[in-house]
């Protein structure tokens, strides 16, 4: 129980501290998303028109707020995920050695178990997309770009980035600073998530291969334990598959970063 209240707690927190944890006397204002799209849309004009290659003070701002808040997000989940693993071994082990007790008992352990495990898949995504986030915060504050912009004067600037890339993209020709440093942390932003899938990918790889050794292991006679593994080496395969797609796809969106920039400021993935 004190695993499924800290559990609980820590799914609080990853909603509500991060924006309070990342705000600072000088930010305590973008904790608010509505503040928060303002400024950022007010301080990239300033930036564009700034013709430099630095972030401006109110860009730089916002991208330090969403740094630290990317990363209060990512420590929260890695805790969270630490803790749901431990409560997941718990469950399927008390599922496994529930020979002696009712239908009903074990029913509701094998729905604890599968929700346990559908928590920790969860859970490591928001720890992986939040690290690739701490890593190019400017990039991951992208589809705000593009969220409820009705201010004539960011439409028009935003329409002259995504006209500057457009052209770059076809003619090969110089771009402005500001782009050039677009691209180069929505590259960055790729080519994270591409290391962080790799990663989770070859531990996956060998988690399943324990998992079906564990299998083979198993007398034929203990049909729920070789159920329960056998399952587990099933998804664990599978999932070292999705991670290496993941992991593929991004590396080829890193490569082909000026088109790929161009689509997300156009709303595209």
């Amino acid at each position: 129980m004190a695993l499924v209240a800290l559990a609980a707690a820590l799914v609080v927190a990853f909603v509500i501290a991060p924006g309070r944890l990342a705000a600072d006397g000088a930010s305590s204002d973008l904790a608010d998303h509505r503040h928060l799209v303002e400024a950022l849309h007010s301080a990239f004009i300033e930036y564009w028109r700034s013709g430099d290659r630095d972030l401006s003070p109110d860009l730089a701002r916002v991208v330090d707020y969403w740094f630290r808040y990317h990363v209060a997000k990512a420590v929260i989940a890695a805790v969270l995920l630490v803790v749901l693993v431990a409560l997941t071994v718990l469950v399927w082990k008390a599922f496994l050695k529930a020979g002696g007790l009712g239908a009903v008992t074990r029913a509701a352990l094998a729905s604890a178990g599968v929700l346990a495990v559908m928590l920790v898949l969860l859970s490591l995504t928001a720890v992986m997309a939040n690290i690739q986030g701490a890593k190019a915060p400017f990039s991951s504050l992208m589809p705000m770009l593009t969220e409820g912009a009705t201010d004539q004067e960011f439409a028009t600037t935003l329409d002259q980035a995504r006209q500057q890339l457009a052209d770059a993209s076809r003619a090969g020709a110089r771009t402005p600073p500001a782009i050039d440093v677009m691209i180069d942390d929505f590259s960055r932003y790729h080519a994270v998530m591409g290391v962080i899938a790799t990663i989770a990918a070859a531990s996956l790889l060998g988690t399943s291969v324990l998992l079906w050794k564990r299998f083979a292991g198993t007398a034929s006679s203990d049909r729920r334990t070789r159920r329960v593994v056998g399952s587990f080496g099933v998804l664990s395969a599978l999932l070292t598959l999705g991670l290496i797609v993941l992991a593929a796809a991004n590396a080829t969106t890193a490569a082909d970063r000026g088109p790929a920039l161009l689509r997300a400021l156009n709303g595209g993935l």
